[in-house]
């Protein structure tokens, strides 16, 4: 059974749902998710001999949503997570992240090497810092309808979003899937918003369903999309926050999972996966999982469960 809770850390309160006794395991979500994208992990790993958490992190869904666009940064979610390792009571942790929460295991694992022993991230690679600040870079690159130049404005893509939850979540989580038609990165002109890059889909694939749609929906109506976006709102002030750990690298043993299908992969360069021992030398393996998305352990749990089994055993 997966138990659900609230804990205070670092002035908030947090709701974790956790199952299992053992070893720590935090598994961390991205966007626009919560701690049910790991719906699919709790009994393997806990099965396995660990005690697996799960938080919905800083302004998402059961979790407290601070006002301020500034107390999203980067240092703010590594120490939330350093602050819900004390408040279980542990002195140290395995850290595993999807998407934005792939970032905030990285650099957990960056930041207090002394706590976190062993690191995964799913879909989202570790990155050298940009040689200048990230938007601007990403503009430049993509245009100024680059996704995450869209969310930059307070209030816009919190309000597309948060229009139809379930609309918003049943087009997002298909289109970029594996077996969608993939989330387009840039809004076009002329478009509404960032939903018209993603068609309506009448059915759903085989690893979503209906009931995954709505408890997504019903999690978010408490908080809404603005939490989770003004994590993009702090992209270059994290930047600026993290230079003095410019080419430092990720010492603690480490695992990495991605898909042939998802969209990040078309952000970075051509290469990455072979260069990751540069950034993470310690690093234990990799698993690219042919035709999925960028949902992976929604998409391919037996697959991701058994990887990270096999990691965090051999630690």
């Amino acid at each position: 059974m997966v138990n659900h809770r609230e804990v205070t850390v670092n002035g908030i309160q947090m709701h974790i749902a956790e199952q299992g006794t053992g070893p720590l395991v935090l598994l961390l979500h991205g966007f626009p998710e919560s701690w049910y994208s790991w719906r699919h992990q709790f009994q393997p790993l806990a099965d396995a001999g660990f005690h697996v958490v799960a938080p919905d992190q800083r302004g998402y869904a059961g979790t407290d949503r601070p006002d301020s666009v500034g107390e999203y940064t980067l240092l703010h979610l590594v120490g939330d997570v350093i602050g819900l390792i004390h408040a279980l009571g542990e002195r140290e942790a395995v850290v595993i992240g999807h998407d934005w929460g792939a970032p905030v295991a990285w650099n957990t694992a960056l930041l207090r090497p002394d706590i976190i022993r062993g690191v995964a991230g799913l879909s989202v690679p570790p990155t050298r810092r940009a040689p200048a600040k990230p938007l601007g870079l990403l503009e430049q690159r993509f245009g100024k309808g680059f996704y995450q130049i869209y969310f930059q404005e307070p209030g816009v893509a919190d309000a597309e979003l948060g229009a139809d939850l379930k609309d918003t979540f049943r087009r997002f989580l298909v289109a970029a899937s594996g077996d969608g038609a993939g989330a387009a990165p840039v809004v076009p002109d002329g478009a509404k918003g960032f939903l018209d890059t993603m068609p309506y889909p009448e059915t759903l694939p085989s690893w979503l369903t209906e009931a995954d749609i709505d408890a997504f929906a019903e999690q978010y109506r408490r908080n809404g999309f603005t939490g989770g976006l003004n994590w993009y709102r702090n992209i270059d002030r994290n930047w600026e926050l993290t230079a003095a750990w410019a080419d430092a690298q990720i010492t603690p043993p480490a695992y990495y999972i991605t898909g042939t299908r998802d969209i990040v992969r078309t952000f970075g360069a051509p290469g990455f996966i072979e260069k990751l021992p540069e950034l993470v030398p310690n690093l234990r393996g990799v698993l690219d999982l042919d035709g999925c998305g960028h949902w992976t352990q929604q998409e391919r749990p037996d697959e991701v469960n058994a990887a990270l089994v096999e990691f965090l055993k051999g630690l």
